[in-house]
C-alpha cells in the first residue's frame, strides 16, 4: 500500500526517509542489529547508560559535531563536557526504539535522573568507520531547568 503522505513530499524517498533499515525495539539484544550505524549507536548508548563514559567516547569521532538544545558542540572535549554531568546524575534508562541503516541511526529512550524522573530523548547519529561523526539530540530542557530552580525549602 502506498504511503498516503508521500504525495505531500516532493521526494517521497528523500532526506530523512529511511527505505532500508534495521529496527530494534524493547527487549531486543543489540547483537541482533545488522545496520553498521545502529550497532555503533547502540554500543555507545549502552556504554554511557552504564556510566562508562570512557567507553562511550571510544565511539565518538574526534571532530564530532553535536546539535543539542543548548547549541552546537564541536570536538570530543566539548562533547565529553556535555555528556559528563548528565551521566553523573543518570539513575536509569530504557531503550524504547532504535532504527538504522549503513550511515544513520536513531535511538529513542527514556532516562531517569536524580532531578528528573522521566526525561525522554532521541538521538539521530551519523556514523563513519564505526565512529559517531554527528549527533542531533532531541530532548526537553524545561524539566531540568525547573529542577535547578527548586530550593531546599521547596522540597
Amino acid at each position: 500500500m502506498p504511503d498516503p503522505t508521500a504525495r505531500d513530499r516532493s521526494d517521497p524517498a528523500g532526506p530523512g526517509v529511511c527505505m532500508s533499515k534495521t529496527t530494534i525495539t524493547k527487549g531486543t539484544d543489540m547483537t541482533e542489529a545488522t545496520s553498521p550505524a545502529l550497532r555503533t549507536a547502540l554500543a555507545y548508548y549502552h556504554a554511557w547508560t552504564s556510566h562508562d563514559l570512557d567507553q562511550a567516547m571510544s565511539y565518538i569521532a574526534d571532530d564530532i559535531v553535536c546539535d543539542a538544545p543548548a547549541g552546537v558542540l564541536k570536538g570530543t572535549d566539548a562533547y565529553r563536557g556535555f555528556m559528563s554531568p548528565f551521566v553523573q546524575i543518570l539513575t536509569g534508562s530504557e531503550l524504547l526504539a532504535a532504527f538504522g541503516d549503513d550511515t544513520t541511526a536513531v535511538i529513542v529512550y527514556d532516562t531517569q535522573t536524580i532531578p528528573v524522573k522521566s526525561a525522554p530523548a532521541a538521538e539521530c547519529v551519523t556514523v563513519a568507520d564505526g565512529k559517531i561523526t554527528r549527533s542531533r539530540f532531541i530532548f526537553d530542557r524545561l524539566p531540568f531547568d525547573a529542577a535547578r530552580q527548586v530550593t531546599p525549602a521547596d522540597t
